[in-house]
C-alpha cells in the first residue's frame, strides 16, 4: 500500500499541512486511496456537522425569545377579536332557535 507522503499527489508545507491534488475520478493510485478519500471526505462532513450544531447552540437562546413574542403577539390578537364573538350570545341565540322550532 502507497503511503501518501510517498505519492505525487500529496505536498507537504514546512509548518506540516497535507495538500492532496489527487482526484479520484481522475488520477488514482490504487484502491487504498479511494478508502483513504472517503475518510477524508467524512471527517470534513463531521467537522462542517459539528460547527452547524455549534451554531444552533448559540442561535437556540434567540430563537427561544422569538417564539415567546410571537406567541404573546397571536394571544393579544386572539384577545383583540374576542369583542367581536361573544360566547354567551351565541348560546342564547341557539336556544332561541331550538325554542323556535318546536312543535
Amino acid at each position: 500500500m502507497i503511503q501518501c507522503k510517498d505519492c505525487e499527489f500529496c505536498e507537504i508545507t514546512k509548518d506540516g499541512k497535507k495538500t492532496f491534488k489527487c482526484d479520484p475520478f481522475v488520477n488514482i493510485k490504487g484502491p487504498e486511496c479511494i478508502a483513504k478519500w472517503q475518510l477524508l471526505r467524512l471527517d470534513l462532513l463531521c467537522v462542517s456537522h459539528a460547527n452547524m450544531m455549534g451554531w444552533y447552540k448559540k442561535m437556540s437562546p434567540m430563537q427561544d425569545k422569538i417564539f415567546k413574542y410571537i406567541q404573546r403577539e397571536m394571544d393579544d390578537i386572539d384577545q383583540a377579536e374576542n369583542w367581536k364573538v361573544d360566547d354567551d350570545q351565541d348560546e342564547d341565540v341557539e336556544t332561541d332557535r331550538d325554542d323556535y322550532y318546536r312543535p
